[in-house]
């Protein structure tokens, strides 16, 4: 290469990084534009007041649908929503997969990871390590920022103790595999109290909703948490997606005081205005919940004392429509005669949203013979499954007596 070939390679190299560098700012100036949901303090960590809960997935061929996920999760990522919750019955088993795909474009520093201990399945303590080990595996990842016991119940309480979980996971936080531990619970007060009491917890997960609040006793249990100085992840603060439709009189109250503000984000403003509460999960299954939750949550502020007056308005407009108390979590599944529950459940739902008598019959004879509410033998299965507490095989013969009612 003569001088003159030197002076212009040199020339151009010069230029090429000067507008790369321009082009590297201008990405960078363009993403600190972004909106970004509000954080809360969890001890030194910043986390998003809205989490992705990883439980109702887009789903493709009856499993999450990774491209439209990776979706989803990006925008999430860029609007700062950095908590992801799973767990190893969600999606079937597939939710964990999932999330491990999904995330590992993500550095590991971005973003915040719960997942949980499979109580329900377990049979002995040997049974716990590897099932945890597993997890990571899935995830992707070598430890998990939260960590948590899935599900207490009075029955999952004494698999807990007989194969001694928490002792096990303690271990995991010593090994630095677990950040913070703690557990979810849907059951009493009584049995919250208890297991508080028993062992040393970094946090609970709680369900709490405008309804929960006080036909569950949400509120004492948040109360038994929060004199207890365990900080509150809110679980099903929609209600399993109740809260994200209600009734059209409930709509009404809520569109006259607030237009542009969709039902969802009423209520999970409502469980974030809890001081003790530090992060919110919502399932997200389309683009528009996401944008919906970073919109509630961008500049996010506490309801009012007139908003929470309206809102309670508008539940106690829903509460007379006589919905069914189901959040739609699917535990209740595994019915030995084949009942699709929650989908007999929520079409039941729906018709009292609407009132609309044609569109409860054509939901309802859209489901399989061998599925729909009728076919009920009462055997009472799904009964302790469920962490509402409903009376399932009743509920069932509603909904068959219903349809017979309807069809004439």
């Amino acid at each position: 290469m003569n001088r003159r070939q030197f002076l212009k390679s040199a020339l151009f190299t010069t230029i090429g990084a000067v507008v790369l560098s321009a082009c590297k700012k201008v990405v960078t100036e363009t993403k600190n534009l972004i909106d970004k949901v509000s954080t809360k303090k969890y001890k030194n960590l910043d986390i998003s007041v809205i989490g992705f809960g990883c439980m109702r997935l887009p789903q493709k061929d009856g499993e999450p649908d990774i491209e439209k996920t990776q979706e989803l999760v990006d925008y999430a990522m860029d609007h700062g929503i950095n908590y992801y919750d799973t767990a190893w019955f969600y999606h079937g088993g597939k939710s964990e997969l999932a999330v491990g795909q999904v995330m590992k474009k993500h550095s590991r520093n971005s973003y915040y990871l719960a997942d949980k201990m499979p109580l329900r399945i377990l049979k002995d303590k040997s049974e716990v390590i590897p099932i945890f080990e597993e997890q990571l595996k899935k995830c992707q990842v070598e430890y998990f920022d939260f960590y948590l016991a899935h599900n207490i119940n009075k029955r999952e309480w004494e698999t807990l103790k007989k194969c001694e979980v928490y002792e096990q996971l303690l271990q995991q936080k010593k090994d630095g595999k677990i950040k913070y531990l703690g557990f979810s619970i849907h059951d009493t007060p009584e049995l919250l109290e208890e297991v508080v009491n028993t062992y040393k917890w970094d946090f609970v997960q709680l369900p709490i909703n405008p309804i929960d609040w006080k036909v569950v006793d949400a509120k004492k249990q948040y109360e038994i948490a929060t004199k207890a100085g365990l900080p509150v992840v809110v679980m099903n603060p929609l209600k399993g997606g109740q809260l994200s439709t209600l009734t059209e009189k409930a709509v009404e109250i809520l569109k006259n005081e607030e237009p542009n503000v969709s039902p969802s984000s009423w209520s999970l403003r409502y469980a974030a205005s809890l001081p003790n509460v530090f992060v919110v999960l919502s399932g997200m299954t389309e683009m528009e919940h996401v944008t919906d939750n970073v919109k509630t949550f961008t500049d996010f502020k506490p309801l009012t004392e007139k908003e929470q007056e309206v809102l309670a308005s508008a539940i106690a407009a829903y509460n007379s429509s006589g919905a069914i108390s189901c959040t739609y979590c699917q535990y209740c599944t595994g019915c030995p005669i084949g009942i699709d529950i929650p989908k007999n459940f929520l079409i039941y739902n729906q018709y009292k949203a609407n009132n609309r008598k044609e569109r409860f019959i054509i939901a309802y004879e859209s489901i399989k013979e061998e599925n729909r509410a009728d076919k009920c033998i009462n055997c009472g299965i799904c009964k302790p499954k469920c962490p509402q507490k409903l009376d399932i095989p009743n509920l069932l013969k509603d909904i068959s007596n219903l349809y017979k009612e309807l069809k004439k």
